[in-house]
């Protein structure tokens, strides 16, 4: 152990002055469930604490559930020094995007070996059962879950967590999460799934914004009964609370490139459910949106295959639309979920209910938002409409917050 807190002050010294360190983005913002911002010098994640888990992995069966998000230190995964340090890992599981995050949206990611470490790396998003068979879950003891979230309904890594966490308390396994800040942790949004429209985008009846780290989901889903009672330690990420706005050092996904993206992900993701590209196959997802049917728009693009979408909606066609790259953080902090932008691209097409898609529901949860948007309200009106959903959760989720608000 002496070798690794020689690494985790190399760490913390390396943190200073590397780009890609474990940052908190400070900025004095208010929004609709947050106040000021206070200022943060530095978070460091539940991985570099490294006392409070490794003891709870020696001598036992260790099955990691990460992906290319899992750094240890700026240089080195938590596989990578896991692995060096004699840590007895049987088996690396995949979410979707697969263990080195390339994987578009949707795409079945298969098994394989880690060249580095030769250690199995078995897909939790292969198109099958998205759970591992009982063979393989009698070969290890205790999971290891390190990934970021982005904090959202529909983004899927809590649920690979959470599909995980009823696997290894049918099998008696523990399981270990790494927590990490939250980048949309600093608010709550949208209304609560009905649970008619669980999916794979979907899971749990919590809003579309939960403000929850994935250490909190965790504790939540097992202490209401969402998943199965298992043993859970959370390592609690230092320096962090549900006031910060924190940078992640690298992409979580394909199709989230920028900080900015991730903030406006609550908002246009919802575009997934119409007929309007949400900027796809560019080099800007999910900062603009458009149509090649869109009138009167000065702003236009044309997507095209590339490495994140091998099909992206409208491939070759001159999209019309708006670009939301120059939309301050600070305004998308203080406006939460915008579902102006949905009623915009709805109203200019004119299609009537063919402009969505069954996964419009999914992804917004309940099927009432569709219908008041095709009867004519206002963005805002139907924001209010889950008001008190929103208050609901926050009340229920108290007991279950490892950070202050």
């Amino acid at each position: 152990m002496r070798s690794l807190r020689y690494i985790a002050l190399l760490f913390t010294l390396l943190c200073v002055a590397c780009g890609t360190r474990v940052a908190a983005q400070v900025e004095s913002a208010t929004s609709a469930d947050c106040d000021t911002v206070d200022t943060v010098d530095e978070v460091l994640t539940g991985a570099t604490d490294t006392a409070a888990y490794m003891p709870l992995l020696r001598a036992r069966r260790v099955a990691v559930l990460a992906n290319h998000t899992a750094m240890f230190s700026p240089t080195e995964h938590i596989v990578d020094m896991m692995h060096r340090e004699g840590v007895n890992i049987v088996g690396i599981f995949s979410p979707e995007h697969g263990f080195r995050g390339r994987a578009e949206a949707g795409a079945a990611v298969h098994n394989s070996v880690d060249e580095r470490t030769g250690i199995p790396i078995l897909s939790l998003y292969n198109g099958n059962t998205k759970r591992p068979t009982d063979d393989v879950m009698r070969s290890f003891d205790v999971l290891v879950v390190d990934m970021q979230d982005v904090g959202l309904r529909f983004y899927t890594y809590y649920i690979s967590m959470l599909r995980m966490v009823d696997a290894c308390a049918d099998f008696g396994c523990d399981v270990v999460v790494l927590d990490r800040p939250n980048p949309n942790g600093h608010y709550v949004d949208g209304p609560i799934l009905d649970m008619r429209f669980k999916s794979g985008v979907g899971w749990l009846p919590i809003p579309v914004v939960h403000g929850l780290t994935m250490g909190e989901i965790a504790l939540m889903a097992v202490g209401e009964g969402w998943a199965k009672r298992v043993d859970i330690t959370v390592v609690k990420c230092r320096n962090y609370d549900h006031t910060v706005h924190y940078t992640l050092p690298i992409a979580p996904s394909p199709n989230l490139p920028t900080q900015h993206s991730i903030y406006l992900y609550p908002s246009t993701c919802l575009f997934e459910g119409t007929v309007v590209s949400m900027g796809r196959g560019t080099d800007m997802p999910f900062e603009v949106y458009g149509h090649p049917d869109m009138r009167g728009r000065e702003f236009s693009y044309t997507p095209q295959p590339n490495a994140g979408s091998k099909s992206p909606p409208h491939s070759g066609k001159l999209c019309y639309g708006v670009d939301l790259r120059g939309v301050a953080d600070v305004d998308i902090w203080q406006e939460g979920i915008n579902l102006g932008y949905v009623v915009d691209a709805y109203r200019d097409l004119d299609m009537g209910d063919s402009f969505f898609t069954p996964m419009f529901e999914k992804l917004i949860g309940v099927d009432w938002v569709r219908r008041m948007i095709i009867e004519g309200y206002d963005a805002k009106d139907i924001e209010s409409c889950w008001a008190e959903d929103v208050r609901k959760f926050k009340e229920q989720r108290r007991k279950y917050l490892l950070y202050s608000e």
